[in-house]
Parts: C-alpha cells; structure tokens; sequence
C-alpha cells in the first residue's frame, strides 16, 4: 500500500506546479493549471495561480509606470508636466479629474494652483485656498501617505463645513485620491486624482503612487521652478521696457524725450542714406510759452504743453515720432512715405493747435505754435543729424520773425551730377 508522500510524489499536478514555477522563474506569468480537486495540492495549486496573476500585475504596471514617467519627464514648465501627468495616469490609476495645490511657503495654507477634468464646468477652480490647520490635509502631510474617500457625499455629512469637498461633490466627484508631494523630505502640495465613480480607489492605488512618489515630487517641483523661472523672466522683460520707456518718455507730456526721439532721428537718418531716399523734420515752438508762464504760471504752462503734445501726437500717424527736445521745443520725425509732405503735415498741426484754446480750471488759455521743416532729397548731403536739425531751425527762426502761427520750409537739395 503507498504511503501518501508516495501519493502525493506521484501525482501528475506536482510536475504541472514545478512547470508553473519554472514559468514565473523564466518571466511567464500567464499559463493553465489544473488545480484539480480541492485537497492540500488544490489548495497549493491555487495559491500559486494567485501568485502568478499577482506577480503578472505588478510587472505589467511597473513597466506602465516606467512608459508614464518617461513621457512626463519630458515635460518641463510645469503646466507641461501636470497635463502629461492627466493623459498618461489613467492606465494605472482610474479619475477624471486631477488637481494640484502648492503649499505656501510658511506651510500654513493649500491653494489650487492647476485642474484639469474630462468635464466641463469645474467650480473648484485655480486660486482657492485652505488652511492646513485642523484639515485632513494636515495628517496626510505629518504621515507622507496618500488618502482615500469612496464616498464623497458621506464624507460631506460628516464635514460639513469643508468648503473644497462641497465644490468638488457639486462638479458629480464622488472618489478622492489625495497624495503628498515631498521635495527633499518637505512637503510642496499636494495631487487630487478623483473619480465620478464611488469606491473607486483601492490601497492598491496608494501603493502606486508611493512607488513613484519621490520622481513624481521632484518633476513637478522642477517644472514649478522652471514655471518660476520663466514667469521671473517675463517680468524681467516688462520692468526692462518700463525701464526703457522711463529712459526714453518726457515725463511732462508722455511724448519721447530728447533720448528718445533723436534715437529716433538717428534710425530714420541712416536708413534714408542707406537707401538714398528722402527725409524730413518738422521742429515746432510753442508761441508766447514765456507769456504764458509769466501771466498764467507753470501749473498753466505745463497744461499747455501737455495738451499741445496730445493733440498732435494724436494727428500723427504711428510711424511718425514726436518728442519734446527741451522746454517747450518738439520735434517730428518723419517716416519715408510722409517725408514730401512734411510742410503740408506741419501746416495741418499748425491749425490744429490754433483751433481751440487750452482749457485750465475755468480758463481758456489761447496757444499757437511756430514750426520750421526741412526736406532733405538726399539726407547724405547733410552731412549729420545735427546739420538737419540746424537747418530746421533755421526755418523755425523765419517762421517766427515773419510773425509766428506759421510754417517755413528749407530743402536740402541733392548734388548735381
């Protein structure tokens, strides 16, 4: 009679196990086992099925995970890495919606810095904050765990109070997976994954997220720096051109200041003696401006100049430039399809100033201007800006000896051949 070692030696479901652990040994995880009835071999044959499938899971998600973070990585700002986050998560971790909340720098407060959803009209939107204190937020970062809640709606009754769970529950979540973010062993924000679907995280997802927990933290903080870094620069870049106004702006009349607009002059001077087309300056003087200070004081005075400089910087068209060269002296610079007719546009602006008195605190304050243009064919001839600027105001003197309110013009002529 056989001994049950002797039995159980010969039973054809040993060599069917020792095959199966061959099978996982080599990396097979996938196979038929006929477990057979259900004695202490069934039990054993079983358990290893359990084994194989469990074992056959985990390698299939780690090599997910190893894809996921591949393609987050590449991300960089961290809008970048939060949307690759969103469209690759959904293999391993079921939601709909996923957001991101930065902690302040004192730790106190969480606020919503980034969302995305499969639906439309979320109400928890980017800027709302909570406090730490008191919150549930606080344990998950005192334990470094990530959170479950399958039952939103219950989580609501017994919480009534939580502002965020009301939104949340109000856009149809009903499953929340909240996980920690540690930089360096300090906590940055946090990831809500959740789902319309009740119950539906296990601890399994926990798990998963732990496993990539510390990479995850640490693309999204180099995405929230290299954010930051950007964001820096592109304030940089405006308080540059503020700057650059500040150095290039009157701050009387808003219009350019003397920098300003002989940059200007000095642009347009060498692209017309690159091109040997024509050029012109219009130099304007306010009429009297001594008068009206001396009767009217400087308050009045630069009211005058401010609404002079308004009226014809509006007139003109935006490639022509004015500024204020010094007291109450501008010039215009003109561009090349206006340059022939510089007399006809300072005759315009003439009338324009004269047209109607400047009003100031009751006053009606009456104001014209002189103006002298120059009209160079061939600017070269000139021999500088300073000489065109010479000859401009030369004009302007003429226009004021023959009684001011009027225009006078000189043209530079190009040499004969």
């Amino acid at each position: 009679m056989k001994s049950a070692r002797q039995a159980i030696a010969e039973d054809p479901r040993i060599d069917a196990y020792c095959d199966a652990v061959r099978a996982m040994r080599e990396g097979r995880f996938v196979f038929d086992l006929d477990t057979g009835v259900g004695d202490a071999l069934g039990v054993l044959g079983e358990e290893l099925k359990a084994l194989a499938d469990h074992l056959d899971w985990h390698l299939s998600h780690a090599g997910k995970l190893h894809e996921i973070t591949e393609n987050v990585v590449g991300g960089l700002l961290l809008d970048d890495v939060l949307n690759r986050i969103f469209e690759s998560f959904q293999t391993v971790i079921p939601y709909n919606r996923i957001g991101f909340a930065l902690l302040s720098e004192d730790g106190r407060s969480a606020r919503a810095c980034w969302a995305r959803a499969d639906f439309e009209h979320t109400r928890l939107g980017n800027g709302f904050s909570a406090p730490i204190e008191g919150s549930s937020l606080g344990d998950i970062i005192r334990t470094g765990h990530p959170r479950i809640i399958n039952d939103l709606e219950r989580y609501l009754d017994s919480h009534p109070l939580s502002h965020s769970t009301r939104l949340i529950v109000a856009e149809g979540i009903r499953s929340s997976l909240t996980c920690p973010l540690l930089s360096d062993g300090k906590a940055i924000g946090f990831l809500f994954f959740s789902s319309v679907e009740r119950n539906a995280y296990e601890a399994v997802h926990q798990g998963i997220f732990l496993r990539i927990a510390a990479q995850l933290s640490a693309l999204i903080e180099k995405g929230r720096l290299c954010s930051q870094i950007v964001e820096l620069n592109h304030r940089l870049t405006i308080e540059q051109q503020e700057l650059q106004q500040l150095a290039t702006r009157d701050a009387l009349t808003g219009v350019l200041n003397r920098r300003g607009i002989l940059e200007q002059l000095d642009a347009q001077y060498a692209r017309a003696c690159r091109n040997k087309g024509p050029m012109a300056l219009i130099l304007i003087d306010v009429d009297h401006f001594k008068a009206v200070n001396d009767r009217h004081g400087h308050a009045v005075g630069d009211a005058v100049l401010k609404e002079m400089a308004r009226r014809i910087h509006r007139d003109l068209r935006p490639y022509n430039h004015l500024g204020r060269l010094g007291g109450e002296e501008f010039l215009v610079v003109l561009s090349d399809e206006d340059s022939a007719h510089g007399t006809a546009i300072a005759e315009r602006l003439r009338r324009l100033v004269a047209a109607s008195a400047v009003p100031f605190e009751g006053a009606q304050i009456p104001v014209t201007i002189s103006a002298g243009v120059v009209q160079a064919i061939d600017p070269g001839v000139a021999g500088s800006i300073e000489m065109l600027i010479a000859v401009a105001d030369k004009a302007l003197y003429e226009a004021k000896n023959a009684g001011r309110n009027r225009v006078s013009q000189r043209i530079i002529m190009a040499p004969s051949d």
